[in-house]
Parts: structure tokens; C-alpha cells; sequence
């Protein structure tokens, strides 16, 4: 089976990548050219950019079973894709995101027919759009379409929320607080991407997945409070978090409105039978701090030339000191 892997060197494709390369899978890459030092043995690369037309285009002249786009983030992207990869491929792929699902939640439990209204982020909102394109062109007979929604998948990073979790991680070595939404107990799911990637790789080549769309995420949600403790434990230091309402934080930054609100201030809890009946049976191997712990040696080496943004880190130092004020 030819997979086209469009991207392929970020949080979640490799572990997809080499999934695939286990199932006998022919995998290429088309990407710039970053970080792909980092591909298993066997990938082939076209090294190219989306935005450079004829590179792009050049990519039906190739017999692919499978194309799987991770780079495409609004309709008219997909509708190029659609014009190129129509008749050219025998399935398409398209990474969207759990986060395009309804927010407030009306249940706890975010299934496959959750409805996709996220009104807090414009990223979530083109997501749901790009699906709804597809999935209209898969019904017309134009293109068949799978679509696939990760949650917080990581690789080399730990998980952040409004702002860089680098940024975090570089606070707590210096000793410094760090905050977190709310009151910290509000659950999130971590999802490695080698757990990913090992239900995803078998989403390929099977025909019962066209026309349909899959979450593939954790079923152990954390509580915010234990992963940023999990992370400074991780790191040989002690968290000093200091709590603040998510509405709060986004009057100090209207855009932090998206990544709190419309994504990481819900509680998630994701129920993954859809996807577990489509592949044969899945659990994930990694919980969140086997996550974190794996991301680890990656923040390490970026942190040592990390310098962080100051408008963004006096931002915070300020709401800290605010914060601590109310009362005295």
C-alpha cells in the first residue's frame, strides 16, 4: 500500500509513520525538509512546499492508495486538494481536531456524533469546515474520504495551554510560578503518538472508514493540576501554581479565548468505540505521566537555548502579581 504522508515530521505524524512501516506500508513524505533526520529508515522524501504550486501539484502524477493530509487548515486548501487528489488516490485522509467539538459540552462523554460548534476559536471552527467540504465531495463520488480527530497528542513536547509549554517548563527551572485555568481539576486527555499512531496506521487501506470520521485519543484524563505537577516532578522541581479563572485570563489576552475556552478549560472524556470497532480492537499503552516522561529529553535540549517571549512573560508575571493581590 503507497501512503502519502503530507507533513510528516511534527507531534503526531511519525508515530503514524512508523505504525504504518510495521503494517508493510510504502510511506512517503512530502514536507521542507525540517526535521526529517528524525524519519525511521525505509521513508522516502519529496522534499516541496505547499505553497509552491507546480511542487504541489506534481504529487498526483504518483499512484497513491492513500493520501494523509496533516497540513491543510482551511476550506480553501482542501478544495485544492480535491481538485488535485480527485481520481488519484483510492482514500484521503484529513487530520482535523477533537477540539472542533461543541463548546460548552452538553455531556461529559465527546463521541463521534458530538456536534462540531466551537464558537471560542476560529482554528476549530475552519477545521469543522474543511470537514464539512470533504465530506460533501465524498458523497458526491469526487474524492473518498476518511477524517481523523486527534485530541492532545504530543512527541517531543509537554502539554501547554495558553501559552508555550516550553515557556512553562523554562518558569518552573527559574523558579518562578506558573498559572493555572481555573481551579486545576478540570480533566484533559493526553494521548501519545505512538498510541495514536498504532490505531491510525490501521485506518488506512480500510474501506469501512470511508465516508466516515474517527476520534483517536486516551481514555485516562488528568486533572490540569496533576500534569503540571507530573511536568515540574519531571523536571526536579516543585510547581508553584498560582490558579486563575479562564474569563480572567482572557481579559488580559483576548487571545487566549481559543486554546482556554474553546479547547483546554473543558473537561474532555472521549469515547473511543468507533475507532476500536473499525481497527479490530486498540488500548493505549502510555498514560500521562509515561507521556510526559517520553517528551522529557526533547524540552531539555530545546530549553537549553530557549528564550522566552518577554511581552508574553511579564504579561504573566503581572496577572500573577494581581492575582495575589485580590484580598490584601
Amino acid at each position: 500500500m503507497k501512503v502519502l504522508y503530507i507533513g510528516g515530521s511534527g507531534e503526531i505524524s511519525p508515530g503514524c509513520i512508523a505504525a504504518g512501516l510495521e503494517l508493510n506500508q510504502q510511506i512517503t513524505v512530502f514536507n521542507r525538509g525540517n526535521n526529517n533526520d528524525q524519519l525511521p529508515e525505509g521513508v522516502d522524501v519529496i522534499t516541496g512546499d505547499m505553497n509552491d504550486d507546480a511542487a504541489y501539484v506534481a504529487l498526483a502524477d504518483h499512484a497513491w492508495d492513500v493520501v494523509c493530509q496533516f497540513r491543510v487548515f482551511d476550506a480553501d486548501k482542501a478544495e485544492r486538494d480535491i481538485k488535485i487528489f480527485n481520481g488519484k488516490c483510492k482514500q484521503y485522509v484529513f487530520i482535523s481536531t477533537a477540539s472542533a467539538y461543541e463548546k460548552p459540552q452538553r455531556s461529559h462523554l465527546i463521541t463521534e456524533e458530538t456536534p462540531l460548534v466551537n464558537p471560542h476559536w476560529e482554528y476549530s471552527r475552519k477545521k469543522a469546515a474543511c470537514e464539512a467540504l470533504l465530506m460533501q465531495t465524498h458523497e458526491a463520488g469526487r474524492l473518498p474520504v476518511t477524517i481523523v480527530r486527534p485530541s492532545h497528542t504530543n512527541r517531543t513536547r509537554f502539554p501547554g495551554t495558553f501559552i508555550d509549554a516550553d515557556h512553562m517548563a523554562w518558569r518552573m527551572l527559574q523558579g518562578k510560578p506558573v498559572i493555572v485555568h481555573g481551579d486545576g481539576s478540570s480533566l484533559w486527555t493526553l494521548t501519545r503518538c505512538e498510541d495514536f499512531g498504532n490505531a491510525f496506521a490501521r485506518l488506512l487501506g480500510n474501506e469501512k472508514t470511508l465516508g466516515e470520521a474517527y476520534h483517536i485519543t486516551s481514555e485516562k484524563p488528568a486533572m490540569w493540576n496533576c500534569i503540571v505537577r507530573a511536568i515540574a516532578a519531571e523536571l526536579g522541581v516543585e510547581a508553584r501554581i498560582i490558579h486563575v479563572a479562564s474569563e480572567t485570563l482572557i481579559r488580559y489576552n483576548p487571545a487566549w479565548e481559543g486554546p482556554l475556552l474553546g479547547d483546554k478549560s473543558c473537561s474532555v472524556f472521549f469515547d473511543n468505540t468507533k475507532v476500536k470497532q473499525a481497527v479490530g480492537g486498540w488500548e493505549c499503552q502510555y498514560d500521562m505521566p509515561d507521556a510526559i516522561r517520553l517528551s522529557a529529553p526533547h524540552v531539555r535540549k530545546r530549553l537549553e537555548t530557549f528564550t522566552p517571549n518577554a511581552e508574553t512573560d511579564a504579561l504573566i508575571d503581572r496577572i500573577i502579581a494581581d492575582q495575589l493581590a485580590l484580598g490584601s
